[in-house]
C-alpha cells in the first residue's frame, strides 16, 4: 500500500512515538560543541513525523554534558552536588537550543522534568500522563521534551539512565515505538567495531534470548551513562507495556519515519538497518506495569511458597494476607512498593529468597513487622485498628517468576 501522506487517514492512524536521544547523540566528544547538523535533521525528522500524523516526544540526555562544556570541565563529575549544579547550568541551555531549531518550523516545545519519585505517588503519576497527553493535544500540538530532574533527584530514586527513562515515558503514555539512538546501527552477535563478522540482529522476539545471542559491549563516550546493556533492559520495560522498541543509529534520524510508516510502504521498500523488539503478546495491564518497572521498591516483604502458590493463582485477586509473610525487610510508608520475595528449598536443602515480582503495601514497614504470620482478625489487637484484613491487595508478579 502506498503511503499516504497527511489528511483524515493519517490522524485516524497517527501512532505516538518516543525518541530517546543519548548525550553523545547530540554532543560531539571531539570538539565538545552540540551536533548542529544531527540535531537539525532530528528538528526535521519529528516535523515529518507530525505531518504524517504521529504524535512525538523527546526524551533527551545531555544537561550535565552541556554544563560541562559550559564550565570547560572535561572529566565526569564525581559529587552528586556537582552533577546537580552542572544539570542546573546545561538543562537551559540544552531546552533553549531545541526551542530554537524547532521554531525555525514552527513547532512547539514543552519541557518535562521527571524523578523516579513523581511516578512512585499515585497522584503525581497521573498528574504527569495528563500533563504529556494534554501537550500532546491537537490544542497544544507541542513536543513535550523529558529528562530527568538530576538537579533535585538523589541516589536511591534516579532512574540512572534516560534509557530506562525513555521506556517508561513510553509506557505512561501507551506509545506505539519507542526508538534508543545510539552510536552503532543496532543489536550485534558481537562488537562491530572490533569483529568485521559482527551480524546484527533485525528481529528480536525475546530479550532474553537477545542476550544469549548478542554483544552488549558499548564502545561509550566519556558523556553518556548508557550502553547497551542499558538499552536492552528499557526494551524489556516496553515490550512489557506493549510498545515496539527501536535501536538504530542516531546520525540518521531521518530513518525513523520510514520504520514507523513501513506499513505504509509498498512490499519491498528497502528498510535502514536497525534491530526491531517486537511488544510482548501477553501485554501487561498498566496497573500492573507501573507496579513492576515504573515504582521504585522501597523494601521488601518475605513470603513462604505456601502463600506464593494462593497469588499466583488468578481467583486469589492478588491478595496477601499476613499469614504468609515471614520476613520484612526496609522502611517504607502505606502504598509504597515493595519488592515480593519468595522463600524456597533449593535440591541441596537449603533456603534461597527469590523475588518474584512487586506490590503496593496497606500497612508500613512497622506494621508489617508487627502482623507478619498472624491472621487478618488477629490485626486488630496487634496495632489497634484495621485499615485491610490484607497486606497487599495489588500485586505484580514478575513474567519471569519460579
Amino acid at each position: 500500500m502506498a503511503r499516504i501522506a497527511g489528511g483524515e487517514h493519517a490522524r485516524r492512524s497517527g501512532k505516538t512515538v518516543v525518541v530517546k536521544l543519548g548525550t553523545s547523540s547530540i554532543l560531539s566528544e571531539d570538539t565538545l560543541q552540540p551536533k548542529l547538523k544531527t540535531m537539525s535533521s532530528i528538528v526535521e525528522t519529528v516535523r515529518d513525523l507530525r505531518n504524517h500524523g504521529h504524535k512525538v516526544i523527546l526524551v533527551c540526555s545531555g544537561a550535565i554534558g552541556v554544563g560541562r562544556l559550559r564550565m570547560n570541565i572535561n572529566e565526569q563529575p564525581k559529587s552528586l552536588g556537582e552533577r546537580q549544579a552542572l544539570a542546573s547550568l546545561g538543562q537551559l541551555r540544552l531546552v533553549s537550543l531545541w526551542d530554537n531549531l524547532f521554531n525555525v518550523v514552527g513547532i512547539n516545545v514543552a519541557q518535562i522534568l521527571l524523578t523516579r519519585t513523581d511516578l512512585a505517588d499515585t497522584r503525581r503519576y497521573a498528574n504527569a500522563r495528563t500533563t504529556l497527553e494534554t501537550l500532546l493535544s491537537p490544542q497544544f500540538d507541542a513536543v513535550p521534551i523529558v529528562n530527568e530532574n538530576d538537579t533535585v533527584s538523589v541516589y536511591e530514586m534516579r532512574f540512572g539512565d534516560n534509557d530506562s527513562l525513555s521506556a517508561i515515558t513510553a509506557g505512561l503514555v501507551d506509545a506505539d515505538y519507542l526508538f534508543l539512538c545510539t552510536d552503532v546501527d543496532g543489536l550485534y552477535t558481537d562488537n562491530p567495531r572490533t569483529n568485521p563478522s559482527a551480524q546484527l540482529l533485525n528481529v528480536v522476539h525475546s530479550v532474553d534470548e537477545a542476550r544469549h545471542e548478542a554483544s552488549v559491549q558499548s564502545m561509550g563516550s566519556s558523556f553518556g551513562t548508557g550502553g547497551m546493556q542499558t538499552k536492552l533492559v528499557a526494551a524489556e520495560l516496553a515490550t512489557a507495556a506493549g510498545v515496539t522498541t527501536v535501536i538504530l543509529n542516531g546520525a540518521c534520524p531521518e530513518n525513523m519515519a520510514r520504520i514507523v510508516d513501513a506499513e505504509d510502504c509498498e512490499d519491498g521498500t528497502a528498510m535502514p538497518p536497525h534491530t526491531l523488539f517486537l511488544p510482548s503478546p501477553e501485554r501487561l495491564p498498566a496497573r500492573k506495569w507501573r507496579i513492576l518497572h515504573a515504582m521504585h521498591p522501597s523494601g521488601s516483604l518475605v513470603i513462604d511458597q505456601g502463600a506464593y502458590d494462593r497469588i499466583s493463582r488468578k481467583e486469589s485477586g492478588g491478595r496477601l494476607l499476613p499469614a504468609g509473610v515471614i520476613g520484612v525487610q526496609g522502611n517504607w510508608d502505606r502504598l509504597q512498593a515493595v519488592r515480593l520475595k519468595v522463600a524456597k528449598r533449593t535440591d541441596d536443602g537449603s533456603e534461597a529468597i527469590v523475588e518474584i515480582g512487586r506490590a503496593l503495601v496497606n500497612y508500613t514497614s512497622i506494621e508489617c513487622e508487627r502482623i507478619k504470620g498472624l491472621q487478618s482478625a488477629q490485626i486488630q489487637d496487634a496495632l489497634g485498628f484495621v485499615d485491610s484484613d490484607y497486606i497487599t491487595e495489588q500485586i505484580a508478579l514478575s513474567t519471569t517468576a519460579a
